[in-house]
């Protein structure tokens, strides 16, 4: 389902869209990855209340996708994750960070990622995406506040950017209170090595 694909987005974009492709993103992307949000979104990206449930999380399943350009470089990424939208833990997927380098906006990669991630999101079976961000510029993909408007984040937001898409009929129908992480823990680079050495190794590391 993740095949690579060409961009054919530029009746939607007031600008020409380079070539690039949208892929799954891999480990060797990581770096690149983290370098283009701090261009795009600067230092400041850490401390929203998003970035809380998504910290310490894996990305769901097959829904980390990224946009290349003609020699490999990363153009753009998305990524959505595991939560549980209010009380009652109604099962979603919270969208973002979704970026593209600056120099390339309004070249239409950013509307590109946003499709192919909701059509991967319901190809898969997910129920809704829930997401903060710009109204005016999700709308297009079908989010609006009212899905979503009892819901809360965990920290500071604005209520009108707090948006939701149903993918399948009644996904958010009731769903009130905090939106809470459930995705896969993340095991740092430091435990990984930790367990995969020799138990003479861990043993005098432990001392």
């Amino acid at each position: 389902m993740i095949a690579s694909a060409l961009s054919a987005v530029a009746a939607v974009s007031p600008r020409v869209a380079p070539y690039f492709q949208i892929s799954a993103e891999t480990a060797g992307d990581i770096s690149a990855r983290e370098a283009l949000l701090d261009r795009a979104m600067g230092p400041g990206r850490r401390r929203k209340s998003s970035e809380s449930i998504r910290r310490g999380r894996q990305p769901a399943e097959g829904l980390s996708l990224v946009a290349k350009g003609e020699n490999g470089e990363l153009l753009g990424t998305v990524r959505l994750w595991h939560v549980a939208a209010g009380a009652a833990g109604a099962p979603a997927l919270m969208l973002g960070p979704l970026a593209v380098a600056p120099e390339l906006a309004g070249c239409g990669i950013g509307v590109a990622l946003m499709r192919r991630a909701i059509a991967e999101a319901q190809w898969r079976g997910h129920g809704a995406i829930v997401l903060v961000g710009d109204p005016d510029y999700y709308a297009r993909f079908g989010f609006t506040a009212e899905p979503a408007a009892e819901l809360a984040m965990p920290g500071p937001f604005e209520r009108h950017r707090l948006l939701g898409l149903a993918l399948k009929l009644g996904a958010l129908a009731g769903a009130a209170g905090l939106i809470r992480p459930t995705g896969v823990r993340a095991v740092s680079t430091r435990f990984s090595a930790a367990a995969s050495a020799p138990a003479d190794r861990i043993g005098a590391a432990a001392r």
